[in-house]
């Protein structure tokens, strides 16, 4: 009896003991062949050994790393994964030799209480003293013996603890994988959304500073335009001026001959000497006559002051410029091909 929790503790046999020491770690239960061996030279069922390591990895990449779940030892694995540990022939000739004992001696003495009737296990509500050791598979829960021959559950189809435990825990498995799977695209999804806001980002930039490019070249060809329409309007402002500048100088010229003639005509009317005034006033008449003719020189013609056929209209380039968007170049090809594709079209 255990002095501490007054409850009888019941020795330990030989069997059980040997039996405990071909247990797997991992699902408990006696070694399923083919056993593996680990480099700490602990054993495991290679099934739970692979289940460990495609656990560990669900990329499923060659070779591999895992820890014993016994002393937590790394075990590196090679290309082949789980297949390349070396199998242990002896505690399989073991256990053959246990189970063959177990079978010739009808299990008196040597069996161990199964997980099923483990003082742990669950106990059926119908019948107190029954250990729940079936599935029953119509009502999808686990349930007794006593259930199925007698109660609620005899025409029920069921099923082993075991298998059904398999069953869903390879269901399980795969619906882990799924998971992980889902939540692996899921991450994957959200590097790649903030890949493409990184990249919004720097389009963004660049589009920018493309418009801004854009913008400059449009300034600098409106000022260079600018600067050249400016130019022939101060070349036509020089021609014109150069033209009545020379006018009034041949005026300016004409109005000095004109006063000089009047001046030698008053001269010669003060003259009292009267051949001398016949003679002077012959040469001075011929001369007034001919500066008189000279007077009629070329004028500018109507409206030669007038600029107005250098204005400049901007109304197109102003609606042209309001209008500029993004794309339209775009949506100038898209309808330059329509109209091409009309074109052949009617011609056929």
């Amino acid at each position: 009896m255990d002095i501490q929790t007054g409850q009888v503790v019941r020795a330990v046999g030989p069997m059980e003991s040997l039996e405990k020491q071909l247990s797997c770690p991992i699902c408990l239960e006696m070694f399923t062949k083919p056993v593996v061996i680990l480099p700490c030279q602990h054993n495991l069922c290679r099934g739970c050994a692979y289940d460990l390591y495609d656990s560990r990895n669900p990329y499923h990449f060659s070779g591999g790393i895992f820890r014993c779940p016994t002393c937590r030892f790394e075990v590196v694995l090679d290309r082949h994964g789980v297949y390349g540990l070396q199998r242990n022939l002896l505690v399989e000739n073991i256990i053959d030799i246990y189970k063959q004992q177990l079978e010739n001696s009808g299990g008196d003495g040597l069996e161990l209480p199964l997980k099923a009737k483990d003082t742990k296990a669950p106990m059926c509500q119908e019948h107190a003293d029954e250990h729940i050791n079936i599935y029953c598979i119509s009502c999808q829960v686990p349930t007794c013996s006593m259930c199925k021959v007698f109660g609620q559950h005899k025409d029920c189809k069921v099923s082993t603890l075991k298998s059904v435990y398999e069953t869903q825990k390879a269901e399980l498995q795969n619906s882990t994988e799924l998971l992980a799977a889902s939540n692996n695209s899921v991450q994957a999804m959200l590097v790649q959304m903030e890949d493409i806001c990184k990249a919004v980002e720097v389009n963004s930039q660049l589009q920018k500073q493309r418009l801004g490019e854009k913008f400059d070249l449009l300034y600098a060809v409106m000022e260079e335009r600018k600067s050249y329409l400016l130019d022939q309007i101060t070349q036509e402002q020089d021609e014109k001026t150069a033209v009545v500048q020379s006018l009034i100088q041949q005026y300016k010229e004409q109005l000095e001959a004109s006063s000089k003639l009047m001046d030698q005509a008053k001269q010669n009317f003060d003259n009292s000497n009267i051949a001398e005034f016949l003679i002077n006033a012959k040469k001075l008449i011929a001369e007034a006559k001919d500066t008189a003719k000279l007077s009629q020189l070329q004028r500018p013609e109507l409206g030669f002051e007038r600029m107005d056929h250098l204005t400049l209209f901007t109304e197109e380039a102003e609606a042209m410029l309001a209008k500029m968007d993004f794309g339209a170049d775009d949506e100038e090809e898209v309808e330059e091909e329509e109209y091409d594709v009309a074109e052949g079209e009617e011609e056929e």
